[in-house]
């Protein structure tokens, strides 16, 4: 500093104690300059004032000298207390020269800049609130400063103002939350400590409502709730549990819709405090906002539904999770489906409409574009579209939402308890708005499809009951199925087709009528063949299925263990119509190129057919074949049925074609016996013995009228090894009353009173005609087999 310098009003004395390296030397300086500014205060010569200030800010405060810079700040210290309550009329000039030494390197001298800053708010009190933000900005820095001495006159200086601020009515909070939104973001701990230390005192001013800004912050408030400092997470929990509280006080001044995207990525994380307290905000939020989550659903949905598979460990955020996804799911009202219309196009590309940009951006949240479901979100918050400040009514949308839970449903390594969850959505959704449900239905089909194969049973049924919801709901007869491919409806594995009225191919049999369902029966609609057809080709194409799953069984006395395919017909007869079902999978079997495979799906269906105590009423409908419609109901199946020669007897043993019967078993001569041929037929010995044909064991009493019965079942014992089935039927024809009213010659009037063989109504001459035709194309088939070397000939020699 040049010594010869005119610093007036300041007298050389001062400069040159300004500028000593001792402390009390400077400190005899400020006492002078403090004489010297009252005087000029009493004088209001304000121009002399603002010279001394100017001075010792530019020539000391900022001087290159560290002795000058600390002259230069105590000096100031000193204007402000002589200036005493006019010191806010030169705040700004005072405030600056301090800041800037507040990035100094010397740590003494921020020490000192701590210090002179202290003096002057303490004299000027509420007058410094229009300078909160440069004073915050500073304070902020010189929390993490790593000088104790720092630390500390900072922490007296943050005393002071926050006592400021709490007394006074006049703080700029609006002016403010930029400020603290940019700080919040720190990662150093002192520093997110003083933002926490902040953001505590002015919710607790009465007079500043931080409510209304809080989504600006929220986010960065449980970023630092993830700080490894105990401390620190619980001063953020404390703040957390304040602001929610004041959201249960007063939720209709809360911005609901600004949060739930902020929400929605902390509910992702993998911290376990940072989930669990972002879960029970959301809970609140759905709870307390009702509606206007609705169009958050997707992304609410893509962070709840993968915790519910969360295993003991993360107990709390699974309870948290599930009642969120509960409280959503009541939301969706049939209010929400779209009004009736003619006729809506299916995969029809949706209107713009607001919550457009939601279905796009949501993607972020379950997948992005492409439809994956990676849970992590890019750069920024703003996934959502922004809330309108007024409580409109809610469209819900179903884009988004039925994106995420098909990416759910499809991903297998997601766990057991989310895919369930999946499941009663879209079967909640299909039932409160089938409409709009139906829509996505092509494209949700193949994912339902494949649940059929998982693992676990309760994700099955489920999967069966929106199937079902989906093959029998109104809604689903206002779309249109399609135009069909090819001249005809033969079923291969390439391509399966839906049949219409009016198509060749159906029932040729006098009195059938095709695939009409009776008037008994509620009509299906058009996905409802689509299913079965698309059904049958999945267990086509998945032959293993049968062996890896079988954890279900048909209820009966015989306690058949049945397969996982049998499994899903036997509950899709409890969720559907039966008759349906079984015309409908027989019609299609009828036409399915893969013998193979058509004789064990037939097997699987008449096993179910005999055995399930849930299709005692469609039973009962076959024994009398009284109605055009049991009776076209018949024909249907014994077509299919004849891919399996067995399983035809047993259906014309349960309809009482016991004539027919007989007829059959006379052709099994012509027939190749192997060794499943017999171990169907011991199963099906084995069935008679069931209550299912306590009728038929009945009718056993009565030789004279049912003479055909007691021959049929004679023939199956001629058919049998001597073995445990062939023992069991002997003894059973051994217990037939007068033997020798078996001959059937000319004297005997046969006009059995359950025999259905004189129906008009039925060609059992073309029926076994059929029945002929079939089994040559199997021959031919297993002959070919063996030929190519693939088929392990199992034919016994008698």
């Amino acid at each position: 500093m040049n010594p010869e310098k005119d610093f007036a009003p300041l007298t050389p004395n001062i400069v040159r104690a300004l500028n000593d390296k001792l402390y009390e030397k400077r400190k005899v300086a400020a006492l002078e300059i403090e004489k010297l500014v009252r005087e000029f205060v009493a004088q209001n010569n304000t121009v002399q004032i603002k010279h001394v200030i100017q001075t010792l800010s530019q020539e000391f405060a900022l001087s290159q000298h560290p002795h000058s810079r600390k002259g230069g700040l105590i000096g100031l210290a000193a204007c402000s207390i002589a200036l005493g309550k006019d010191s806010g009329l030169y705040l700004k000039e005072l405030i600056e020269p301090v800041l800037t030494c507040f990035n100094d390197a010397d740590s003494r001298l921020r020490y000192y800049a701590c210090e002179a800053l202290y003096n002057i708010v303490k004299v000027a009190r509420g007058a410094v609130l229009p300078h909160f933000n440069v004073l915050f900005d500073g304070l902020s820095k010189l929390a993490a400063d790593p000088d104790p001495n720092v630390k500390s006159g900072s922490e007296l200086l943050d005393r002071l103002l926050k006592d400021i601020v709490t007394e006074s009515n006049k703080f700029d909070l609006v002016g403010f939350i930029p400020l603290l939104r940019e700080r919040i973001y720190s990662n150093n701990q002192y520093a997110r400590q003083f933002i926490i230390s902040w953001i505590l005192v002015l919710e607790s001013v009465p007079d500043i409502n931080l409510l209304d800004y809080l989504p600006e912050i929220l986010d960065g408030l449980f970023q630092i709730l993830g700080d490894n400092g105990k401390e620190i997470r619980k001063m953020c929990e404390v703040v957390l549990g304040e602001f929610l509280k004041e959201i249960k006080k007063n939720p209709s001044s809360v911005k609901f819709a600004e949060m739930a995207n902020i929400l929605v990525i902390h509910c992702q994380t993998t911290d376990d405090l940072i989930q669990l307290t972002a879960m029970c905000w959301m809970r609140e939020f759905i709870q307390l906002a009702g509606r206007v989550m609705l169009p958050y659903s997707s992304g609410i949905l893509t962070a709840v539904l993968p915790c519910l598979a969360y295993d003991d460990r993360k107990k709390s955020i699974k309870e948290v999770a599930n009642v969120c996804n509960q409280s959503l799911m009541k939301l969706v009202t049939p209010e929400d489906d779209e009004p009736d219309e003619p006729k809506p196009v299916v995969q029809k590309q949706a209107e713009p409409n607001p919550d457009d940009s939601s279905a796009k951006q949501e993607g972020a949240a379950s997948g992005g574009p492409d439809g994956s479901c990676d849970s992590s979100f890019s750069s920024g918050i703003s996934v959502f579209p922004p809330a309108s400040t007024e409580r409109a009514p809610v469209t819900l949308h179903l884009d988004g939402i039925v994106q995420v839970l098909s990416c759910h449903l499809s991903n297998m390594a997601i766990g057991m308890m989310t895919r369930i969850a999946v499941l009663k959505w879209l079967y909640h959704l299909y039932i409160k708005t089938p409409r709009k449900m139906f829509r996505h239905t092509d494209s949700l089909f193949p994912t339902l499809l494949q649940t059929l194969s998982d693992e676990s049973d309760e994700v099955i049924l489920k999967d069966l009951e929106v199937l079902a919801e989906i093959a029998s709901s109104p809604a689903g007869q206002m779309d249109d199925p399609g135009p069909l491919d090819g001249p005809d409806l033969r079923v291969s594995h390439s391509e399966l087709q839906v049949p219409t009225p009016g198509r060749a191919g159906l029932l040729k049999t006098p009195g059938t009528k095709g695939l009409e369902c009776s008037p008994s029966t509620p009509t299906m609609n058009s996905y409802f063949y689509k299913f079965m057809i698309n059904l049958l080709k999945r267990f086509s194409s998945e032959r293993k299925l049968l062996e890896v799953r079988g954890g279900f069984i048909i209820r009966g006395l015989g306690a058949h263990e049945t397969t996982h395919k049998a499994a899903c017909f036997w509950q899709l007869c409890l969720l559907l119509n039966a008759e349906n079902i079984f015309h409908s999978m027989a019609d299609i079997l009828l036409r399915e190129e893969d013998l193979k495979f058509a004789s064990t799906m037939v097997h699987t269906l008449n096993t179910i057919l005999l055995t399930s105590t849930e299709l005692f009423q469609l039973r009962n409908q076959l024994k009398d074949l009284k109605t055009p419609e049991s009776q076209n109901l018949f024909c249907c199946l014994y077509r299919s049925w004849c891919h399996n020669p067995v399983t035809t007897v047993s259906l014309c043993f349960l309809t009482q074609n016991y004539r027919h019967a007989y007829d059959l078993i006379q052709k099994f001569g012509d027939l190749e016996v192997t060794v499943d041929f017999l171990t169907e037929v011991d199963k099906l010995v084995q069935l008679i013995e069931c209550p299912i044909f306590t009728y038929l064991r009945l009718q056993l009493l009565d030789v004279k009228n049912n003479p055909y019965l007691i021959k049929a079942l004679y023939g199956l014992l001629m058919l049998l090894p001597q073995s445990s089935a062939f023992q069991l039927l002997s003894h059973r024809l051994q217990c037939v009353p007068n033997p020798e009213l078996l001959q059937t010659g000319d004297g005997v009037k046969a006009a059995p009173k359950s025999q259905k063989a004189d129906s008009p109504s039925i060609d059992y001459a073309e029926l076994l005609q059929h029945f002929e035709r079939v089994q040559k194309k199997h021959l031919e088939v297993r002959h070919q087999r063996s030929g190519r070397g693939d088929h392990l000939d199992r034919r016994v020699v008698l």
